[in-house]
């Protein structure tokens, strides 16, 4: 699996959450507080950011309930 599709199946699913509707690259780009741009290379896959895999194969290491835990953590630092 390369890292351009974590990205398109993640916001996919932020999409799904929300009754199928479209999210814009720049509205999801925004939301993450980076360029446009950044994300859409991202999502193409011509920019590989080396930390989304490692995170990924991290939550990967972990059952669902942690994931849900460390996920709303995560957030909570955000907030």
């Amino acid at each position: 699996m390369q890292i351009n599709d974590l990205f398109n199946i993640l916001h996919n699913s932020i999409e799904s959450q929300n009754n199928g509707k479209k999210i814009s690259l720049k509205d999801m780009a925004q939301s993450l507080g980076i360029s446009m741009r950044t994300y859409q290379d991202w999502k193409l896959g011509r920019a590989k950011p080396q930390a989304a895999a490692a995170v990924i194969k991290m939550l990967g290491k972990l059952d669902d309930d942690e994931i849900i835990r460390a996920v709303r953590k995560i957030n909570k630092l955000e907030e």
